[in-house]
């Protein structure tokens, strides 16, 4: 069936979007060759609203209809000069997969400092048909790939004690978001100087996001009561599933199993909500190695395919 493209036109389209993917990840038997609802939820109230990537949803996200008007396919970025390809089973063809890349190519593309036009398609390690649409366009595969593991959580979980004189618990009110967001700085930009710190009010965003639970915002209290380590596992109780992002440690405490601890707390809470797996994915060795003790040692690997070429 021939699906028709059109551009995002309304808020309605942002939950339409939501609730394809969640069919299509259940379609894919949980496994993600497509977006977990979850990553559609962080992209919208955390890379949009606090990281500021594009102005507004309506600019980078198209979709593909049937005539009856079901979304059978949709493309998004999550960060400039991306593209994320998300197609239903029933609709997936090699026709449907030239023209979400031309679309991509066109809207998508970000102009280069050589004045190039650049862009970066993410494909499965298994999806055959677009990796090879991608090298006949002139495409190559880069080599930052996401590793993505699953576990399902109707087998025992691993031992992950705890150093003396440290607690896991979730995130508490508004007063502990200041150390929250401190944390995540203090783990994520651990080479950026201190004074480049914008504050912590953009977390309010990401707890407004529809899948936030506060009790799965997990953290690790160091003796001198300051947040060590964190994991927000975000639930959706339509696949049972949980994706886990972001995780953390700060510098000063990492070594002593505290993101272990902080991920098996959170598994432990949403097996008794009645998740089935948690999905995580990983960029980076510490990450993946971290991910392999706790989720699982098999992966699958989602690869950036990447293309520059000269302004028309």
């Amino acid at each position: 069936m021939k699906l028709r493209m059109r551009r995002y036109q309304s808020e309605n389209d942002f939950w339409t979007s939501r609730a394809f993917l969640r069919e299509v990840y259940l379609q894919n038997g949980r496994r993600e060759l497509s977006w977990h609802v979850a990553r559609w939820d962080y992209w919208r109230w955390h890379c949009l609203k606090n990281c500021g990537f594009f102005p507004a949803v309506d600019d980078v996200v198209f979709l593909w209809e049937t005539p009856e008007g079901q979304l059978g396919a949709l493309v998004n970025p999550e960060g400039p000069g991306e593209a994320f390809l998300h197609v239903a089973p029933e609709y997936s063809s090699a026709a449907l997969e030239e023209e979400m890349i031309e679309a991509a190519q066109e809207h998508l593309a970000v102009t280069g400092d050589d004045d190039r036009r650049h862009l970066t398609i993410w494909a499965s390690e298994h999806e055959s048909i677009r990796q090879q649409i991608l090298e006949n366009r002139g495409y190559s595969r880069g080599e930052w790939s996401e590793t993505q593991r699953q576990r399902r959580l109707d087998t025992p979980l691993p031992e992950a004690p705890l150093p003396d004189g440290y607690a896991v618990r979730a995130l508490l009110g508004e007063d502990e978001l200041p150390a929250r967001s401190w944390a995540s700085w203090r783990a994520c930009h651990e080479d950026d100087p201190d004074e480049d710190y914008d504050g912590w009010d953009w977390y309010r965003n990401v707890q407004s996001a529809p899948l936030y639970r506060r009790d799965l915002d997990v953290v690790a209290i160091a003796p001198d009561g300051s947040i060590a380590a964190f994991c927000t596992l975000w639930y959706d109780d339509v696949t049972r599933s949980g994706y886990f992002e972001p995780v953390g440690t700060t510098p000063e405490h990492r070594r002593r199993g505290l993101g272990k601890a902080v991920m098996v707390e959170a598994m432990r809470r949403v097996r008794r909500m009645g998740s089935v797996q948690v999905v995580v994915g990983g960029y980076t060795g510490p990450a993946n190695s971290l991910y392999r003790s706790v989720v699982s040692e098999q992966c699958e690997r989602y690869e950036p395919w990447i293309r520059a070429w000269d302004e028309a």
